[in-house]
């Protein structure tokens, strides 16, 4: 799922003048409805606390989610146990929790070190008003 390479420079400071092999990933900043639900227990059929289902709704309304297949559901269901564990107090998780954290892309750091960019949604116009035509008005 992540990029291979370094991030990119800014304007003025690349190095290497041509384009880049990876380009951006555009995505509609509208926030995605179609996840799947959390389970209604952890994996050793326990409850979920409150503060991980809410972690679950913020990364399962994330806009480039539309762009996850089964595998990456099924790792961020994987995280969300971790998330789970280390919302219980278990501080060993917080580095596996974080690495995950990057490549599901939940901040605009690793959004960008993924090189996926919202974009806002386009808005449709109205259409335009017709323009009477001044010639049929000459010569009269």
């Amino acid at each position: 799922m992540p990029v291979g390479g370094r991030k990119p420079k800014p304007a003025g400071q690349a190095r290497n003048r041509v384009k880049p092999v990876h380009d951006w990933t555009e995505v509609e900043n509208v926030p995605f409805e179609s996840a799947p639900a959390l389970p209604d227990a952890r994996a050793d059929g326990r409850p979920w606390s409150a503060r991980t289902r809410q972690k679950w709704t913020a990364w399962s309304e994330m806009p480039h989610c539309k762009l996850w297949g089964p595998a990456e559901w099924d790792f961020a269901l994987d995280s969300i146990e971790l998330a789970a564990q280390f919302h219980e107090g278990n501080p060993r998780v917080a580095t596996e929790l974080r690495n995950r954290e990057r490549v599901l892309g939940t901040t605009a750091d690793y959004l960008r070190d993924l090189r996926i960019r919202y974009v806002d949604a386009a808005v449709e116009l109205p259409e335009a008003a017709s323009v009477t035509s001044m010639d049929d008005y000459r010569n009269l």
